[in-house]
């Protein structure tokens, strides 16, 4: 499993070993300040104990499937889970996921914008989305302005195969950190 961690910088992945996945994290470590919000019932940022979010790696429209995956998340000390949202048959999936799910689900939003309107209608915690996926200004107000209104949180998450093609120009044809920053 990949496992991510909220404003922690750690690499990407780590072993899962039969104890909970909070006992692979370190010690101490500098942390910055950042503002606490809440997805679902797991605080995340401010002063809160670092959250651990793993992805689903089946398709969401498998209910049984990922919510199975889920479960084992949980078991393994996952706190927060996230699956795709790149069809309207995940949308409908998510809907009957969320309320059996036992951790906060994130919804992974890929290149259309509905998907993340849908993504909310079926009762997501928080959105996971790429400002490279989504350029339209109409199309990310409008989902902003719904998250703020439903108090759902919003990642943003950002890679390089979805920069805009300006900022790749821009940056001289490669992907940066810069060009990754100024995405976001």
């Amino acid at each position: 499993w990949l496992i991510f961690f909220f404003f922690f910088n750690a690499p990407a992945t780590t072993e899962i070993s039969p104890l909970s996945l909070h006992d692979a994290l370190p010690i101490s470590f500098p942390r910055r300040a950042t503002r606490r919000v809440m997805v679902g019932a797991v605080a995340v940022g401010g002063h809160a104990p670092i959250s651990i979010q793993s992805m689903t790696i089946t398709r969401t429209a498998d209910v049984e499937g990922t919510l199975q995956q889920i479960y084992e998340l949980a078991m393994a000390g996952a706190d927060i889970g996230r699956c795709t949202c790149n069809e309207i048959d995940a949308a409908e999936g998510l809907a009957r996921i969320v309320p059996r799910s036992p951790l906060p689900i994130v919804a992974d939003i890929h290149q259309q914008y509905r998907m993340a309107l849908a993504a909310r209608e079926a009762g997501v915690q928080c959105l996971r989305l790429n400002p490279g996926n989504i350029r339209k200004p109409e199309h990310i107000k409008t989902v902003a302005g719904e998250a703020r209104d439903r108090l759902v949180p919003i990642r943003i998450g950002v890679n390089g195969g979805s920069l805009h093609p300006d900022l790749y120009q821009k940056h001289g044809d490669r992907v940066t950190p810069e060009a990754m920053v100024e995405s976001a």
